[in-house]
């Protein structure tokens, strides 16, 4: 139904489905020890994509595809969520929105480096000033304080290790499907996320409330499963550089669900600070990168034209 949405509307609605992940890690970990949320989230998730590839009959990937399968599942599926998960045990999710400040600006650089996507100097600058009014915004909220911690460190951490996912994945979207590609890395990465919440949870068994355990069950359901759909199929859409700039929006959506679910401060300064960076993602993903490739139906780049035609009236070429 949703075949002809640009992939700058299928990368929105990956964001919208990402911006509740900081405020419900948050809730999760407050009684879940943070290894179990962030390695049962995998579990669940790849519960799932195991069904989905079962029911669907689909094609294992080729050899090469493997490799890169597996760098995607160390940046979304180990990497980010463990990172997260550990450093929202003494941070707010409103300072965690600083991840999602950092991670359009890094997936753009990443996809420069991996692809022949070569933006022009005014999509830098826009990225360069949204990821600053980003950060800032983020300070803002937080109180003026950007000194760092144990926990600015992990989140770094995080942004290298999704942004390597996500311009990864964005590419073997392209070959094997947007929602096969996470799929197959979340199934190829489930052997040692077992492991951890096994471990975990015969060290801290898990006792959560009702709420906490629905939390957990968006993080693994949607946040690391049905939202990579969209964002996937946006990256592979493409221009893959230009779509991950529309995450510059996600710290204002996750401030404000923040504000919402937890109850965590909401300033005027900060609201003005969200203003800055949606203008800021907005400029950015009107920069012109030129012709983007058209999907074939299974996600990967199809020829803008057919070929003409070299038959003779006679039947032979």
């Amino acid at each position: 139904m949703l075949s002809g949405t640009s992939g700058l509307s299928w990368g929105l609605l990956g964001v919208v489905a990402f911006s509740f992940t900081m405020p419900f890690t948050r809730l999760a970990v407050e009684s879940l020890s943070p290894v179990f949320v962030g390695s049962a989230r995998a579990v669940l998730a790849a519960t799932l994509a195991a069904v989905c590839l079962a029911v669907t009959r689909q094609r294992l990937p080729r050899r090469g595809q493997w490799a890169r399968l597996a760098v995607v599942a160390a940046g979304v599926v180990v990497g980010f969520p463990l990172l997260t998960s550990v450093a929202l045990r003494t941070a707010s999710a409103s300072h965690g929105a600083v991840v999602v400040a950092l991670l359009p600006a890094a997936t753009a650089v990443l996809v420069v480096l991996r692809t022949s996507e070569r933006p022009p100097t005014s999509f830098w600058g826009f990225a360069t000033a949204g990821a600053l009014a980003a950060v800032a915004f983020t300070g803002l909220q937080g109180g003026g304080g950007l000194s760092l911690h144990l926990s600015d460190l992990l989140l770094f951490g995080a942004v290298l290790a999704a942004a390597a996912g996500y311009a990864e994945g964005g590419l073997l979207a392209r070959e094997l499907g947007p929602w096969q590609t996470v799929s197959w890395a979340l199934v190829l990465a489930s052997p040692l996320m077992l492991a951890l919440t096994t471990a975990s949870a015969w060290h801290a068994p898990p006792a959560a409330t009702a709420t906490q355990w629905a939390a957990f069950a968006y993080l693994g359901a949607v946040s690391m499963f049905l939202g990579f759909f969209a964002w996937y199929r946006g990256l592979a859409v493409g221009p893959m550089a230009q779509v991950s700039q529309v995450q510059l929006v996600q710290p204002v959506l996750t401030i404000g669900w923040a504000a919402l679910l937890l109850g965590e401060p909401l300033t005027w300064p900060t609201v003005a600070g969200g203003l800055a960076v949606v203008v800021c993602a907005g400029l950015a993903v009107r920069t012109r990168l030129g012709r983007r490739p058209r999907l074939s139906p299974r996600g990967g780049e199809a020829c803008a034209r057919p070929r003409r035609s070299t038959r003779t009236t006679t039947g032979r070429p």
